[in-house]
């Protein structure tokens, strides 16, 4: 049985869905609100590191669908501020299993770290409604 670190926005339907996934494969799930994660930029990026940074947003977050932050112009340290400034925006969720990271429900990265099948793929976000948060002021340099 494999312990899960799973940082989810609570309420979410998928990461719900995401979860139950998990535990049908025999794991243990410890949740984290990953709009309180407390994370400083070296930890955060520990999870996004593997991914280009465009990758690292959430493309149903609010700010993201109203075209208001285009990830595609930001660097990657301008994309860290936003992520941790916004949480919301982050691509969820972000998942620890046997010292590996990840931001997204990657089903085959997943399931070669368990060594198991997963019987269903959400990697979606199923919302029906937007997520909404604050989106700080861009800079004007």
């Amino acid at each position: 049985m494999k312990l899960i670190l799973f940082y989810e926005k609570p309420g979410c339907s998928t990461n719900a869905k995401q979860k139950k996934i998990l535990e049908n494969a025999g794991c243990t799930i410890i949740s984290r609100n990953i709009l309180q994660h407390n994370m400083d930029e070296d930890e955060l990026f520990t999870y996004l590191n593997k991914i280009p940074c465009v990758q690292w947003f959430n493309p149903n977050a609010p700010a993201i669908k109203s075209g208001e932050l285009d990830p595609h112009t930001l660097s990657e340290k301008e994309a860290l501020t936003m992520l941790l400034y916004d949480p919301i925006l982050i691509r969820r969720p972000l998942i620890s299993v046997d010292g590996q990271r990840m931001c997204g429900f990657d089903t085959k990265a997943i399931e070669t770290i368990l060594g198991v099948s997963l019987q269903s793929q959400d990697e979606e976000c199923s919302s029906d409604t937007a997520c909404f948060s604050p989106v700080p002021p861009t800079s004007s340099k």
